[in-house]
């Protein structure tokens, strides 16, 4: 099975320097897809040739301009391989004991109901997961992934609300920012969703102390960067 192409087309490079400029992007917007099978990996795209976490990967593609796939066995991270449904959960991510000997709760119990509500696909759903800068990605992005400032993402959630106005709901606990809020939940409700970015993200990936993440479906991209150049440009705009 090949990989499925939107039936309303986007121009993500267009979409991309729309981003870029209108928000100041330090590095691309990430595209961002869960593979199914080994199929739908488009032709000469290269493996990851080394064990990291997702939000590395990310950091790669948003800073460096890499295109590459990652199977479970090149994710680093067991929280993040579970909540992009890689790999089955660990007994101590289940039980709440990983995150609260890492001090992040009061007891394993208020560790687990936090796991309990983290989103994630299922185990084993996805084969692979698929990262690129946006303007230059080789397959159809599920996600758009976004780390900047603040008032970028001020402006980002004017454009979401833009046409249709209301409220803005996002979720997210301090753990797992850039696979389960930005990544899973984002794909599995197709809302965009903020997110604070967590320790480990913050660590290891390069998203610095004045940085948010934000996860956009594909399918509102056009809408939302249609908005954007129009929100950034109101008279009422700081």
């Amino acid at each position: 099975m090949q990989e499925q192409a939107m039936k309303i087309p986007v121009d993500f490079s267009a979409a991309s320097a729309i981003l870029k400029e209108t928000l100041k992007l330090s590095g691309s917007p990430v595209a961002f897809r869960f593979a199914t099978t080994k199929e739908e990996i488009p032709a000469g795209m290269v493996e990851i040739d080394k064990t990291i976490r997702h939000c590395s990967m990310v950091g790669l593609a948003r800073n460096e301009g890499e295109a590459f796939y990652a199977t479970a066995d090149k994710h680093e991270c067991n929280g993040g391989a579970w909540a992009l449904g890689l790999r089955e959960i660990t007994p101590t991510l289940k039980n709440g004991d990983f995150y609260y000997k890492l001090g992040k709760f009061d007891t394993s119990a208020a560790c687990k109901r936090t796991i309990e509500s983290v989103p994630h696909l299922d185990t084993r759903e996805t084969y692979a997961t698929l990262y690129a800068p946006l303007e230059k990605a080789p397959f159809t992005p599920q996600i758009v992934l976004i780390v900047t400032s603040p008032w970028s993402m001020l402006k980002l959630a004017q454009s979401t609300l833009f046409t249709i106005g209301g409220r803005i709901h996002s979720e997210f606990s301090g753990i797992q920012s850039v696979c389960a809020d930005a990544c899973a939940q984002t794909y599995l409700t197709g809302d965009v969703n903020f997110s604070l970015g967590c320790d480990g993200s913050r660590k290891f990936s390069g998203i610095q102390d004045g940085e948010m993440v934000m996860g956009i479906p594909a399918e509102r991209l056009t809408e939302i960067t249609t908005a954007l150049s129009i929100v950034t440009k109101a008279p009422g705009s700081k």
